[in-house]
């Protein structure tokens, strides 16, 4: 899953909100120095993508991306699932969507010593593009798609992914539906794990 999922599986704690985000900019096992709830939403990121990667709806959305993708295809199903989130917000939260972005940002503001290099040089472009809102939009979307395919320099082939969004949009919004709801479960159940 993509940032915006990561964000909302972590529930209203804030520690573990941070770090299931910046689990991505660790490596290995370099993360003893973070706080016991900061640790645990590492643990909880890599679980949630452990579980993401080995489902079978996944798997059946990546494959309809994957012949002109290739070993992209994970990627771009995290990001197209983060914008069903995004577009449903008002089915999986009471809060505003835009109110919880902002939220989120000034949390990682407020604690931005703690972040790992890869996450301080990301954030002031996640800010000023507010993607977490964004992401609702098939704009926000291709506008991810399109910086992502630049990172891989342009071998990605990410930017094209818009058009496959919007040819299977219900089959990719049917998928994510039904996989969200495996997923919450999935989480909440590592949670009790992790407070054990």
């Amino acid at each position: 899953m993509n940032y915006l999922a990561h964000i909302y599986l972590s529930g209203d704690n804030d520690e573990l909100k941070i770090g299931n985000f910046i689990a991505d900019g660790l490596s290995g096992n370099k993360y003893s120095h973070f706080s016991s709830e900061i640790q645990k939403g590492i643990l909880l990121h890599r679980k949630i993508d452990s579980f993401t990667d080995t489902h079978p709806i996944v798997r059946k959305s990546k494959k309809r991306l994957h012949p002109r993708y290739r070993h992209y295809d994970g990627v771009i199903i995290d990001i197209l699932y983060d914008h069903y989130l995004a577009k449903n917000w008002s089915t999986y939260s009471t809060h505003d969507l835009n109110d919880f972005a902002q939220q989120f940002y000034n949390l990682l503001t407020s604690n931005h010593d703690i972040l790992p290099e890869k996450i301080k040089h990301l954030l002031p472009f996640m800010i000023k593009g507010n993607w977490l809102y964004n992401y609702r939009t098939l704009e926000g979307i291709e506008s991810v798609l399109i910086g992502m395919n630049k990172r891989t320099k342009n071998q990605s082939k990410m930017n094209l992914a818009i058009e496959d969004l919007q040819i299977h949009y219900k089959d990719f919004e049917n998928d994510f539906t039904t996989f969200f709801e495996d997923l919450r479960t999935a989480s909440l159940e590592q949670l009790k794990t992790l407070n054990r």
